[in-house]
């Protein structure tokens, strides 16, 4: 039973509980207006207790980001995600200091967000809230909160730092697409053939990377995408062992798929096979697979003889590329989502919306030509 006090002109309330050890415990709070919201408190905390919600632990946001990461992140992700980690736990900390994660809520959580918005671009602040809801959902879990903080709030951002890429029509990606695979001399140099796959598949850079003969069908025509590639900067292992230690859950559940490719990509990847002596597909002369910085500097090489100069275009930029061959010849969008693997389909609409208004005249005249069959 709650015990309800008035003291200096202020209500309080109280209440105490025994755990199953049979150990006593109570908790107060002073300073309530009216006596009805000190009940009202009261109330809660007993109702979390029945639920059995531990209301008397505490730990600072900062302290438990960094538990959480320690725990449940730090051996399965990248060195480069991990550092991406590491620098949002610097910023909770800044900002939040020694405050308890029960004491934040949405109001405190949307002031963090603004600041941070301020001096940076959407995709930004969109991964630092991804990462931060996951944290506080955990922490739900974890009985320290009862609500997600993050839910519904606004996601403030400074236009003008957001990166514009330029993308390439039709015409040049074929152009670059013909450059890339004549320029192929030497085949124990992969970045190429994983340029010409980036651009036929619409595959993440990391599940090329992690590509294996055992998941390319020959005989169908299909490439199984269930893995990834952690990406290890500064290491130049050659072991093969080592090599298997590498791998990665895929993005997502979606992104494990299987899609069906083309031809003329299998042909030039049966090179690779005839030449390989590595399980890996785009294992090179150093018995390594070509890192972000390598594939880069290729493709800026190819661009340049291409004579097509594109501001701010990169390797993944080539999954920007694929969509639009698909669209230009009027392939459905759900199926591209599911090619792509996505999570749903809105998140292709709004990630490829500028590719998919392009062609909405292509397709309203389409309906326009089907309709007047009637």
């Amino acid at each position: 039973m709650a015990q309800i006090y008035k003291r200096s002109g202020k209500w309080s309330a109280r209440i105490q509980w025994k755990d199953n050890e049979g150990k006593r415990f109570s908790k107060s709070k002073a300073g309530f207006a009216t006596k009805a919201l000190a009940k009202k408190w009261a109330a809660e905390m007993e109702t979390n207790l029945n639920r059995g919600i531990h209301i008397e632990k505490k730990i600072a946001f900062s302290d438990y980001y960094e538990e959480w990461v320690n725990t449940y992140k730090q051996t399965k992700i990248s060195s480069v995600t991990l550092n991406r980690y590491i620098i949002i736990g610097n910023l909770i900390n800044d900002y939040f200091k020694e405050t308890s994660i029960k004491e934040i809520n949405r109001s405190k959580y949307q002031k963090f967000i603004n600041k941070y918005g301020a001096t940076h671009a959407i995709a930004s602040v969109k991964k630092l809230n991804s990462i931060i809801r996951s944290c506080v959902q955990s922490a739900i879990l974890d009985d320290y909160l009862l609500k997600d903080f993050t839910k519904g709030v606004t996601l403030a951002a400074n236009t003008s730092k957001t990166m514009k890429v330029e993308y390439p029509n039709v015409t040049e990606i074929r152009k670059l697409l013909t450059t890339t695979i004549n320029g192929i001399t030497n085949r124990r140099y992969t970045s190429r053939y994983m340029i010409v796959t980036a651009i036929y598949t619409g595959m993440r850079k990391e599940e090329i990377q992690a590509l294996t003969w055992n998941d390319i069908d020959f005989i169908h025509h299909t490439i199984n995408i269930d893995k990834a590639w952690r990406e290890v900067k500064g290491r130049n292992e050659t072991d093969e062992h080592f090599n298997t230690h590498r791998f990665k859950p895929t993005k997502n559940e979606s992104s494990t798929r299987k899609i069906k490719v083309n031809e003329k990509l299998l042909l030039l990847l049966k090179q690779l096979r005839n030449n390989s002596s590595s399980n890996l597909v785009f294992m090179d002369q150093f018995n390594t697979i070509p890192t972000s910085t390598a594939l880069n500097k290729t493709l800026r090489q190819i661009m340049s003889d291409t004579k097509l100069s594109k501001k701010n275009f990169h390797f993944h930029s080539l999954r920007h590329s694929h969509v639009a061959l698909l669209l230009s010849n009027g392939i459905d969008i759900y199926a591209i989502s599911k090619r792509l693997g996505h999570n749903d389909i809105t998140t292709t609409m709004n990630t490829y919306a500028y590719l998919i208004d392009e062609y909405k005249s292509k397709t309203d005249d389409k309906i326009v030509q089907v309709l007047s069959q009637f």
